[in-house]
C-alpha cells in the first residue's frame, strides 16, 4: 500500500515511524510519502494562502499550489482523498475498501479550506473522523493510514483483526493477562479452562454484552 500525503506540515508526521507502522515501512509492506505543499509555491516568501473571495476570516490556500503539488505525484490509478469535516465519516466498512486501492492521494486542508476548483478537479472522495473541526487534514490523515495499514497484508496476523471491535458490527470482548489476580480482582475461570469451545462461547457472549452497554446503535 502506497501512501502519498499532500500537506504544509510534514514533521507532523513523525510519529508514523513508531510502533507498527513504522515496522511496516522498515519492511516495505507501506509506503509512506510526504509532499509539502508549500514547496510550491510561486512567492519568494512560500506564500500559499490568500482572502477569501466574498469576504469573512480566515485565509485559503490556493488552487495552482494544490495542484502543482499533486501534479509532482499524479498517478491516474491513485484514489484523491480530502480529509474534510463535510466528508463521510470513517467506519471500519469504509477502512476495508480502501485498504483494496494500492495507492492513495491524502490532501490535507488547513487554515479555512481549499480553493474549491482544484477540490473539484482532483478529489475523489472527501473523508471525515468525525464531526467536529480540526485545525487542519494532518491528524485525520494519520488516522487513516494507520487504520488501513493494519489490514494491508502482512502487517498484523489475521488472527489479530479477526475479531477486534466493529467485527460483524459488535465490540470486541475484554481481554486479560498475567498476573492471574490483581487487587483481588481474578481472571475469569474460563480463560484459563483450556476448554477453547468454552471460551469462544464466553467470548461471543461478552461482545454482545459490551455492545448493548457501551454501542447499542451498533446493534440496529
Amino acid at each position: 500500500m502506497k501512501f502519498d500525503v499532500l500537506t504544509l506540515f510534514p514533521e507532523m508526521f513523525k510519529s508514523l515511524d513508531e510502533s507498527i507502522i513504522g515496522r511496516a515501512r522498515e519492511k516495505g509492506l507501506i509506503e509512506i510519502n510526504l509532499i509539502n505543499i508549500r514547496d510550491f509555491s510561486k512567492d519568494k516568501h512560500k506564500k500559499v494562502d490568500d482572502t477569501p473571495y466574498g469576504g469573512g476570516a480566515g485565509m485559503v490556500l490556493m488552487p495552482d499550489v494544490v495542484y502543482d503539488a499533486y501534479d509532482s505525484i499524479k498517478d491516474k490509478n491513485a484514489k484523491v482523498i480530502y480529509l474534510s469535516p463535510q466528508g463521510k465519516i470513517l467506519n471500519q466498512n469504509k477502512v476495508k475498501e480502501l485498504v483494496k486501492e494500492e495507492h492513495l492521494i491524502l490532501l490535507c486542508g488547513h487554515y479555512e479550506g481549499i480553493d474549491q476548483r482544484v477540490l473539484d478537479e482532483i478529489v475523489d472522495e472527501e473523508i471525515s473522523i468525525g464531526d467536529y473541526v480540526l485545525t487542519g487534514g494532518e491528524l485525520p490523515a494519520m488516522v487513516l493510514i494507520d487504520s488501513v495499514s493494519r489490514y494491508t497484508q502482512g502487517v498484523l496476523n489475521d488472527e489479530s483483526i479477526k475479531e477486534e471491535s466493529f467485527s460483524n458490527n459488535l465490540l470486541e470482548y475484554p481481554q486479560y493477562t498475567r498476573p492471574e489476580e490483581f487487587r483481588g480482582k481474578k481472571v475469569p475461570e474460563v480463560l484459563i479452562s483450556g476448554h477453547h469451545k468454552n471460551i469462544k462461547k464466553w467470548r461471543e457472549q461478552k461482545s454482545l454484552e459490551v455492545t448493548k452497554l457501551k454501542r447499542p446503535d451498533l446493534l440496529g
